[in-house]
């Protein structure tokens, strides 16, 4: 991205948005069918967000917006008013001053900082390709359910992040000898005073990585205020949880971080996969991490018809999760044989990755294709579902039946 497509001042100019205490449901924007086993089936559709267009309404308070799959048809990067929305507290501002903005890093450093983005703008400027994915996407898909937010495969996005690194900001602090780990928190607020502030943590030595950065742009532009205007913390390779939204204190710490959030919350059987039996207890966990792979078809929607004899066009996306996409494969035979597929530009190796496939014409009756991806470490995704009871990490191989005709 040129430097042209990111004037500087337009970055700090701030944002004249509304308040979301507006943006109630638009019920007439229509509805749309998520095929959840748990149902509900149809979901409201809404424009009523700053910032967004249309988007499945999961909920208002704090905003949860899924976005539609169709929109993954339309390139390797989501657009920014289609991108997902996920909030932990509904108390989040509804306008920021860009100009009176400060972003403190304070603990154990040599000194502590409160830097205005125009300082940070400054600095050198980092980019990078990497999908942000929520922990519990297609949570709304787990047998038996689960709770939370019942969400289908759209609570994802990929994007190009604009900004600096994190590693630039910690040594303008000078990190202490001793120090550990690195804490971060944004400008949403609980809905009640005792309840726990957002807050994540990552092990000083993957904060200062160098492909951690503070984002102040994405897909070219200032973010949305929903997707965390004006500073968003980016961890490529791992779920949104440690994507902080509305970033505005940095603390470095020597000792673990041992708040709600790291030590209650977002944590995962410490078994492959995240994947237990449906009722297994007595197994350790461990905090949410790396992501896993996982392929989508996007041009063919479950049950579609399609014409017996003629040849079968498909597409979709990919990501490696962690690292990049070693290969996309389909198969029309339940997983007996892989055909691979061609694999699209490669963006980097935390990007989605499109790819093509021609199938010969199929017969007459009831087919069903599975994608699977594995990615540059080896792994593939598992054939079946996965399944824990908060519902993270679903990478099971996924699967399109059409009706040939």
């Amino acid at each position: 991205m040129s430097q042209s497509a990111l004037p500087r001042r337009a970055v700090l100019a701030g944002l004249g948005l509304g308040g979301l205490a507006a943006a109630a449901p638009a019920w007439a924007a229509g509805t749309v069918r998520l095929p959840l086993p748990g149902g509900p089936e149809q979901r409201a559709v809404t424009t009523a967000f700053p910032g967004k267009g249309a988007m499945i309404l999961q909920r208002t308070r704090p905003p949860l917006l899924e976005t539609p799959f169709a929109v993954f048809d339309e390139g390797v990067f989501t657009p920014n008013d289609r991108f997902y929305v996920r909030w932990h507290w509904a108390e989040i501002p509804t306008a920021i001053d860009a100009s009176s903005f400060r972003l403190t890093v304070r603990g154990h450093v040599e000194t502590a900082l409160s830097l205005s983005l125009d300082t940070l703008a400054g600095m050198p400027r980092f980019e990078i390709a990497a999908v942000n994915q929520c922990s519990g996407n297609s949570r709304g898909l787990f047998v038996p359910r689960v709770p939370g937010a019942q969400w289908a495969n759209g609570a994802m996005g990929n994007a190009l992040w604009t900004g600096v690194r994190l590693k630039d900001v910690l040594d303008r602090a000078g990190v202490k000898a001793g120090a550990v780990q690195v804490r971060f928190a944004g400008l949403d607020e609980p809905v009640v005073s005792d309840a726990p502030h957002f807050r994540k943590s990552l092990a000083l030595d993957h904060a200062r990585d160098g492909e951690v950065m503070i984002a102040y742009a994405m897909n070219g532009a200032q973010l949305p205020l929903l997707n965390g205007f004006p500073l968003r913390l980016v961890v490529p390779g791992r779920y949104s949880t440690y994507w902080v939204k509305m970033l505005s204190d940095i603390e470095v710490l020597d000792r673990p971080d041992d708040q709600y959030w790291m030590e209650t919350a977002y944590r995962i059987p410490d078994v492959p996969g995240a994947n237990v039996r449906p009722g297994q207890t007595g197994f350790k966990t461990v905090p949410i991490d790396r992501m896993v792979p996982r392929a989508f078809l996007t041009n063919l929607q479950d049950g579609v018809r399609v014409a017996a004899g003629a040849p079968v066009a498909v597409r979709g996306i990919a990501f490696g999760g962690d690292c990049g996409v070693r290969t996309v494969e389909i198969s029309t035979d339940g997983g007996a044989s892989w055909t691979p597929t061609r694999l699209g530009a490669d963006a980097g190796g935390y990007s989605f990755r499109r790819f093509d496939v021609g199938l010969p014409a199929l017969a007459t009756g009831t087919r069903a294709i599975k994608v699977r991806c594995t990615n540059t470490n080896g792994l593939a995704q598992p054939m079946d579902p996965v399944w824990n009871g908060a519902g993270f990490m679903q990478n099971g191989v996924e699967t399109v039946t059409l009706q040939v005709a």
